[in-house]
């Protein structure tokens, strides 16, 4: 099954949840254009925060469908952009992916996967019980988010729905994803 966009989705400010859009614009080391998340330097506001100097890698966060389908026969009531992400995507296991994988979303944009998005109590606000819901354990106990993955823009263009996606594995040992 070829990996797919299938919704593309950004809001100027920083509600919780994005709108959906007919394409996304993603610009070199800054990410959506428009989104409130995007910057060279980080955006998230609790991150911020702590180290307003640090480089933004969360510029672009990336969800799998098959996570929302999930949570939807898990009673919960969530579709494309209602955790936050920009791209939706179907027929890539996101989280699989090592540190410095690159995505090639249609004809232009790539960007690199940084890590594991982190799970933040403004889920719990939108839909409570969305925290748990969203944290598996793998086989060795250890608490894993399966709450989609963030990325850096590497090269620009625009993202539409449908558009295919492509990965490339980076050279060497691959490691595994954390939580950024």
């Amino acid at each position: 099954m070829t990996a797919l966009v299938t919704a593309v989705s950004r809001s100027g400010s920083h509600s919780f949840s994005k709108h959906a859009e007919s394409f996304v614009r993603l610009i070199v080391g800054q990410g959506v254009d428009g989104d409130v998340h995007m910057g060279a330097l980080v955006r998230h506001r609790y991150n911020a925060r702590k180290q307003p100097s640090s480089p933004n890698l969360r510029q672009v966060h990336l969800i799998h469908e098959e996570l929302l389908l999930e949570l939807r026969d898990a009673g919960f009531v969530v579709y494309a952009g209602d955790l936050g992400e920009n791209i939706t995507t179907t027929a890539l296991d996101l989280l699989a992916l090592p540190q410095g994988a690159r995505l090639r979303l249609g004809e232009q944009a790539v960007v690199m996967v940084t890590g594991l998005r982190a799970p933040c109590k403004q889920m719990d606000r939108c839909r409570p019980g969305l925290v748990q819901a969203v944290l598996s354990r793998d086989q060795t106990g250890k608490r894993s988010s399966k709450a989609g993955v963030m990325a850096v823009v590497v090269d620009g263009g625009d993202v539409c729905l449908g558009d295919t996606i492509s990965v490339e594995l980076p050279a060497g040992n691959h490691e595994a994803l954390r939580p950024i």
